[in-house]
């Protein structure tokens, strides 16, 4: 039925009628004022992007990595085989003891938390006094097919925590997790837990992070067991999926936001894509390795075995309801990636989390800067049974939810 709905709103989305020109008003109006300049631009746009086998989202030309992006000062102060830890010092006279580690998802780059300066996490989290450390994920090969979960949790997670240990001289360390990097945290705080090794992490955050994979929305449309043998398959030959493959999934999602407008935009209209920074960095993906890959869709999508205690990592029984470590969860209502509602069963596994609800969707409603005050969020310091009964009494806050974090 899930698919179904999916597909068939995929196919109403394609058969818009604003996606054709002779029943698109604005096109057959800008092809008479410019005597069909327009489709002569957009043809060429089509054939560009058609070699390049991607739909162009935005300027690209506009932006650069370490020019325009990514520009807050850090240094690369360890690397190993999976990863580099980025440090970026506080700016601040007064500095926070608790050294903070930020973990991004590795589908895509880690510049997600430090975009332009008027909306980069990265540069309020110094200019707020954080002695602040970064973990950018390599962009696997074939020579990585064979790294797993657990490898990401070892030489990742735990290997940067006991470098900025070293660094700081600090035995505790706030961590914030971003959508699978929470997912991987979550994972780490287990395995420390029934180690009886948790106190090293003062606290967590979970950045729109899913735990129970049960209703994992749209994506699971994506996911059942002929889908995954095929990209078991595909995997297997050259070693890992290529970041393109997920990136045309989640441009599924919002087909109307980010396919078919631009469509209209790019071709039939021949005008130049609009310059933004999120839809660049949504176009710079990385690939996934074979076998962590395959163990993340069949363990958390397809048999919901984190949630169900049935994972195990380095031989150690992974248990969530064994976590302690005080958490910040912070899911957005708009969100087809990880559903707040989904997002809220796995803060309840927990046990000691509090929940925060933010406007908009799974990337502009984490990066809303206070300055702008975009969005704004609802708070409840009570867990309720529900998700819910946990909104009928959670109270709405303008502005930002980095402020009550």
């Amino acid at each position: 039925k899930a698919k179904l709905e999916f597909y068939t709103r995929q196919f109403l989305d394609a058969i818009s009628p604003s996606n054709y020109l002779v029943t698109n008003p604005e096109v057959l109006r800008a092809t008479l004022e410019t005597n069909a300049e327009n489709l002569v631009k957009g043809l060429k746009r089509l054939a560009e992007d058609a070699a390049k086998g991607t739909i162009t989202q935005t300027d690209y030309k506009a932006f650069e990595v370490g020019k325009n992006l990514a520009t807050t000062a850090g240094k690369v102060v360890f690397q190993n085989d999976l990863m580099q830890l980025i440090q970026y010092e506080s700016t601040t006279k007064d500095v926070y003891k608790t050294p903070l580690l930020f973990v991004p998802a590795w589908i895509n780059k880690f510049y997600i938390a430090d975009l332009q300066p008027q909306n980069s996490f990265v540069k309020w989290l110094v200019d707020e006094g954080f002695t602040l450390f970064m973990v950018s994920w390599i962009n696997p090969t074939a020579q990585h097919k064979d790294k797993d979960f657990a490898d990401y949790m070892q030489e990742g997670i735990l290997a940067a925590t006991q470098q900025i240990k070293k660094i700081t001289l600090e035995n505790e360390i706030n961590i914030i997790g971003y959508c699978l990097g929470g997912t991987l945290l979550a994972t780490t705080l287990a395995y420390l837990a029934a180690q009886k090794k948790e106190r090293a992490i003062k606290s967590a955050t979970f950045l729109t992070t899913l735990l129970d994979f049960k209703e994992a929305g749209e994506l699971s449309v994506f996911i059942d067991e002929e889908q995954v043998e095929y990209l078991e398959k595909r995997m297997s030959e050259q070693g890992f999926l290529e970041g393109s493959e997920m990136a045309l999934t989640f441009n599924m999602l919002r087909a109307n936001d980010l396919i078919w407008s631009n469509v209209v935009n790019n071709y039939l209209l021949g005008k130049d894509p609009f310059p933004f920074d999120l839809l660049y960095w949504n176009s710079d993906s990385t690939r996934m390795p074979a076998k962590m890959h395959s163990f993340y869709l069949r363990n958390m999508y397809l048999n919901n075995n984190l949630a169900k205690r049935k994972i195990k990592l380095c031989g150690v029984d992974i248990d969530l309801t064994k976590i302690e470590t005080p958490a910040y969860f912070l899911s957005t209502a708009k969100d087809h990636i990880a559903p707040w509602k989904s997002t809220y069963l796995g803060a309840k596994m927990l046990k000691n989390a509090i929940f925060t609800l933010a406007e908009s969707g799974h990337i502009a409603g984490v990066v809303n800067p206070p300055a702008k005050s975009k969005y704004p969020h609802f708070v409840n310091d009570k867990m309720a049974s529900t998700p819910d009964e946990w909104m009928k009494n959670a109270k709405e806050e303008g502005g930002s939810w980095w402020i009550h974090w």
